[in-house]
């Protein structure tokens, strides 16, 4: 059973290329491989309760027993990567968490006076949500329904790094 406010299953930054930061989170850390995808789509972003497009692009590994998600905001507008990082920052920027239901665990952290910074929904199947836990944190929490489409996109992730050797780490996804 998840915990009602979210099992953490990855940890995510914000960098300024992807693709570079693939390689020197492979390089530096040993992470990945990564993969990567440029100019995901998000439908229905909100950010703040208003519209607002998420144009990003990320590149995902394993770390460990974790997976490493690296976010670039493309946009120039508000967003929930603006609302930690100005245009050529860097740095932690959320924790993901599986939840059950995502509406119950959304309600469970406003419950707890925590506010939604923004909602969308990736590639038209999987909604999430970012919870602004950064006052208390230092970093907003993401939270989702682990479908089985998202299970085995992680469980992928975690496959290829089991005895990987560091070659080829940065992999291009469509």
């Amino acid at each position: 059973m998840l915990h009602p406010l979210g099992e953490i299953v990855q940890v995510a930054y914000v960098v300024n290329d992807v693709v570079e930061g693939a390689r020197r989170w492979a390089e530096r850390f040993g992470a990945g491989p990564f993969f990567v995808r440029h100019h995901i789509p998000m439908h229905d972003s909100v950010h703040r309760g208003r519209p607002a497009p998420f144009d990003h692009s990320n590149a995902c590994g394993q770390w460990g027993s974790i997976m490493v998600e690296l976010i670039q905001d493309h946009g120039t507008g508000p967003s929930v990567v603006r609302d930690m990082y100005a245009p050529g920052e860097e740095g932690l920027h959320h924790v993901a968490c599986f939840v059950d239901d995502l509406d119950a665990g959304v309600a469970g952290y406003v419950a707890l006076g925590y506010e939604v910074a923004g909602t969308g929904n990736a590639y038209g199947l999987t909604r999430v949500c970012y919870v602004d836990t950064i006052a208390e944190r230092g970093h907003l929490t993401e939270l989702y329904v682990p479908t089985g489409r998202l299970r085995d996109f992680y469980a992928m992730v975690a496959a290829a790094a089991q005895g990987w050797d560091g070659s080829d780490p940065v992999r291009l996804r469509e």
